[in-house]
């Protein structure tokens, strides 16, 4: 390393040590001075957190690239200026902060102590401040916004992260997180308050300030009332005998959802006992993400067994999504997937506003709305065009989905249900974010129902497969730590035209722009391609959803009905991809489609991700 670049580094680390008042962070970056450790130095000098639509996410530590008292209070100023720029009664609004459980005390680092640091930054300059005093789910941020009437909400947290993680995510005054212009607004911001206000360490603030108020109470109370509109078979809830189990993954979601239940007229999910209560550790599972099936859901399947239950509810640890099992008649468990959940809550939903509303006193079915992104199960698509309801795809996240649902509202339009394929759910328009606490209370009224049918949550999928049409997905992932390798492998899908034909996969005309027109004996008839702007399917090639040249997104529609897409993740080293074959009504050959799906992603493994020659690490089993 060159004099000049350590110079520069020993420079970045003596500013830092000047604005940095954590003890334990400071002390980390004193101790790699004083040993010359140029090159940690710079892995954490060398650059910052990405502010993006999602807000931050990073390793807890020292640096500006890790989540740490004063990256925190550096974020916080810029969005507060941002705000105070955009909203004009910023100061009789004000904002809330919620936070979740994690806490690193290796960096003195948490959630809460995170969340009172935000809170004084906007205390400290007459902003009022609704700051949660206790852990909470997610879903309560945005909808105290709206609830409210406030500017904005924070929500301290990294989801279903890895331990070592934790995270900033921005709500705007609808309610929904944040898009752009605002991420890109929000970080020159945050680069234009890099030092410290007086006023921002103050953390005494957060219990002294007449600003600061905690709406725990009232939220907690409100929101539960709210969500029993979502309840539409109370009588049957409170007779049932079906047993469910519920795990919150050491998270925040255990009393929440028991509260959920309550205002359904439940009886109360048994809990795994060793999950049930917040731990920043989470000593029971290698990932805490109930998305990973189940190696997470181990000990609530066996508690289930013990205790009868036929249905397990898993919430992620800020309890914004849900992952459902169910036994099966030979005793085995079947996890559903995110687009099956889907199906069925979208079913579900469709079938009990019918119920509710008579012929004759419904509103028009045009004026009814269901969302999906793109990435996930058209199945909502196929139920929208028999049944006659509006259905729009929309950029994969919530926050396209919530913002858009918002629009669809005020033009008058009801919102039933909106999904994503990664066990997000939004059952009404309470919350306009996933939400895996309401989420919980509804899959279980509906399976409930489904059992005084003599029906399970299984059999159900079936019978919407039968009736709107088999939509069988596949969806995985890739680790890859080297974005440039990333980079080159999508720019190869687009470089196809002219080039020499490679492993199967032929290259378009001057029509199709580069892209490949087949993957192995399957035939790529649509292309569309969101990090370029590109659609083949378009007259004049521009694709209608937004796209980024920021992050890598593609779109293959083959020629047998299956749909593929390949992305890469906004807060994770993944590559992911999507397939789904959409079958038409009556088609019920469900092997053969399984294998045909199976058999074209082994062709697309093999010729666009190339995982040997590319270095990628396969998801594993």
């Amino acid at each position: 390393m060159s004099d000049e670049l350590a110079a520069v580094t020993e420079t970045a680390a003596r500013q830092w040590l000047r604005w940095d008042k954590n003890e334990k962070t400071r002390a980390t970056v004193e101790k790699l001075l004083e040993d010359g450790a140029v090159s940690e130095l710079r892995e954490r000098l060398g650059s910052r957190m990405e502010f993006g639509t999602a807000g931050l996410r990073a390793a807890m530590g020292a640096g500006s690239s890790c989540m740490n008292d004063l990256t925190v209070i550096q974020t916080t100023q810029g969005f507060m200026r941002y705000l105070e720029k955009m909203c004009p009664d910023l100061k009789q609004k004000g904002v809330v902060i919620g936070h979740d459980a994690r806490a690193d005390p290796l960096s003195n680092s948490s959630s809460k102590r995170f969340s009172r640091l935000a809170a004084v930054v906007f205390l400290s300059q007459g902003v009022p401040v609704y700051l949660f005093s206790q852990i909470s789910p997610t879903p309560f941020v945005p909808y105290t916004v709206v609830h409210l009437g406030l500017s904005a909400g924070i929500m301290v947290t990294a989801s279903h992260n890895p331990k070592q993680d934790n995270g900033y995510k921005v709500y705007w005054s609808n309610g929904a997180q944040i898009i752009s212009p605002h991420d890109t607004g929000i970080a020159r911001a945050i680069q234009e308050n890099l030092e410290p206000w007086e006023g921002s360490w103050l953390e005494a603030l957060a219990d002294t300030s007449p600003l600061c108020k905690d709406p725990f109470a009232d939220i907690n109370r409100d929101y539960f009332s709210d969500l029993r509109k979502l309840c539409f078979h109370r009588e049957q809830n409170e007779r049932s005998p079906l047993k469910f189990v519920h795990t919150s993954v050491h998270g925040v979601g255990h009393d929440f959802v028991q509260s959920s239940f309550a205002a359904f007229g439940l009886a109360p999910p048994i809990a795994v006992a060793e999950q049930k209560d917040p731990d920043p550790e989470f000593p029971t599972v290698k990932y805490p993400n109930p998305e990973e099936g189940k190696g997470v859901l181990n000990l609530a399947i066996k508690l289930a067994e013990r205790e009868g239950a036929r249905v397990i509810l898993a919430n992620d640890p800020d309890a914004d999504r849900l992952a459902v099992a169910e036994r099966q008649d030979a005793g085995d468990w079947k996890v559903f997937t995110g687009n099956e959940v889907g199906a069925l809550l979208g079913w579900w939903l469709f079938y009990c506003w019918k119920e509710r509303s008579p012929p004759g006193t419904r509103a028009p079915l045009d004026r009814i709305s269901m969302l999906s992104s793109t990435v996930s199960s058209k199945i909502l698509r196929a139920i929208a065009h028999k049944e006659g309801f509006h259905f729009e795809e929309t950029l994969t996240g919530f926050k396209w989905m919530g913002n858009r649902a918002k629009e669809l509202m005020d033009q008058g339009k009801t919102v039933l249900f909106a999904f994503e394929e990664a066990i997000g759910f939004m059952c009404g328009t309470t919350v306009l974010d996933k939400d895996g606490v309401s989420a919980a209370a509804v899959a279980a009224e509906m399976a409930i129902h489904l059992a005084t049918k003599k029906l399970t949550l299984t059999k159900q999928l079936t019978l919407i497969y039968e009736e709107y049409g088999y939509h069988i997905s596949c969806t995985s992932y890739f680790i890859c730590h080297d974005p440039p390798t990333i980079v080159r492998m999508f720019e190869r899908l687009r470089k196809w035209a002219g080039a020499e034909e490679e492993g199967g996969v032929s290259g378009g005309g001057s029509g199709r722009a580069a892209y490949p027109t087949c993957c192995g004996p399957y035939e790529i008839a649509h292309v569309r391609d969101l990090t370029t702007g590109y659609d083949s399917g378009q007259a004049d090639k521009r694709a209608l959803l937004p796209s980024s040249s920021s992050s890598q997104m593609i779109t293959f529609t083959f020629a047998n009905g299956c749909v593929a897409t390949m992305r890469t993740s906004g807060t994770e080293p993944k590559i992911k991809y999507y397939a789904e074959m959409c079958a038409t009504p009556g088609k019920r050959d469900t092997v053969g489609l399984a294998k045909e799906l199976d058999d074209l992603i082994e062709a697309m493994v093999e010729n666009f991700f190339q995982p040997e020659k590319n270095g990628l690490i396969r998801r594993a089993a």
